[in-house]
């Protein structure tokens, strides 16, 4: 018998939704929000009743029986750290992302208002890998100081998403792979799978590995502090120019790879040799995960937005297709990747994950 999902994926100015009949998009909505409308709420959970409005109402709009859904499905929000999987919204669960302990993201709002929908119609509520999905080797952890371990904030979604598609496609458990993945999209993340669980990952935030389009990886530790106590910026500043005015933004004035490609290939020197710079980066990126799992690699998977471009991915494998072969899934469907983390646990397929 066949399941009708709702999904539901919050974002800082809009709401996506998408209706699945299993694994068959019926329609898929992005409903935008003003800065004027945003702006009325004092807290992210304060929109709830807001976002929730626009959602049953274009769902009424297209005269679609809200009854006949199966499950709900919202993005996962900044909770503890977690393994990955597909989570029951709990009582635990749902007071976490009200509070947002790791943080105010719209994400939280996800599993919010998927609760609160499954409860009015009596059918299950989860959330599947939030960026906080933390599997790393206590190795992993180590930064040299001691305040300041090594976190896994990462594509998480996206990057098992791909990992399972390609497990399916070679006929082979997941969790029998050693995969490289590697996420490029406004953030950048690289991360080594083994037996199911992401070991070791590049944070795609605010902290290490490749610059982005939008941020900046890992900067010399020293002059970061030294600019940090220049009197020049204030901490938000600062921090702005690690996420959102760093990288691509910083150097070229645009978080668009197709603009960077674009410039480069006119003959603009300064975007190629960012666009280079990047590369590089990436590049060497994948070097260190493929030493984590002991150069036994089965597959370097290429994912994000960025991995539509084919000059990008073609550079990439000319410095990296020795080390294992290469995969291409352009694009991230993070409405898809919802769904079928729900359709995996109602078929059996795995087993619910309790927060």
């Amino acid at each position: 018998m066949s399941v009708k999902s709702l999904i539901i994926n919050p974002g800082s100015t809009s709401t996506k939704i998408g209706v699945f009949e299993d694994e068959t998009l019926l329609f898929e909505e992005t409903l935008r929000h003003s800065t004027e409308e945003i702006s009325q709420y004092a807290t992210i959970v304060d929109q709830k009743d807001f976002r929730k409005k626009i959602i049953t109402d274009l769902l009424e709009s297209k005269n679609f029986d809200m009854k006949s859904l199966g499950v709900i499905v919202g993005r996962g929000g900044m909770l503890k750290p977690i393994p990955g999987g597909t989570y029951a919204v709990t009582d635990d669960l749902l007071a976490d992302l009200k509070v947002g302990v790791q943080g105010q993201h719209a994400s939280n709002l996800g599993g919010i208002l998927a609760r609160e929908i499954g409860d009015e119609l009596g059918v299950p509520s989860y959330i599947v890998d939030p960026v906080v999905v933390d599997e790393l080797a206590p190795v992993a952890r180590y930064s040299g100081v001691p305040e300041l371990p090594r976190v896994s904030v990462f594509h998480a979604l996206n990057q098992k998403a791909v990992a399972k598609r390609y497990a399916k496609e070679v006929g082979k458990p997941y969790e029998s792979l050693r995969l490289i993945v590697v996420h490029m999209g406004g953030g950048v993340s690289v991360g080594a799978h083994e037996n199911g669980k992401v070991i070791d990952v590049f944070n795609a935030l605010d902290g290490d590995g490749a610059f982005s389009p939008e941020r900046a990886g890992g900067v010399p530790s020293g002059a970061l502090v030294k600019l940090c106590f220049s009197g020049k910026y204030t901490e938000k500043e600062i921090y702005s120019k690690i996420v959102g005015k760093g990288g691509f933004n910083a150097y070229l004035g645009t978080n668009d790879m197709r603009e960077v490609t674009k410039r480069a290939n006119e003959g603009d020197k300064e975007a190629a040799d960012a666009k280079k710079a990047f590369l590089f980066q990436v590049c060497k990126d994948i070097g260190s995960m493929a030493t984590v799992l002991k150069g036994k690699v089965d597959r370097i998977i290429l994912t994000g937005g960025i991995a539509y471009g084919k000059e990008v991915c073609d550079a990439i494998a000319e410095s990296t297709d020795w080390i294992a072969p290469i995969t291409v899934y352009p694009g991230e469907d993070e409405l898809l990747a919802l769904c079928q983390g729900a359709l995996r646990v109602l078929s059996g397929e795995e087993k619910v994950m309790e927060y």
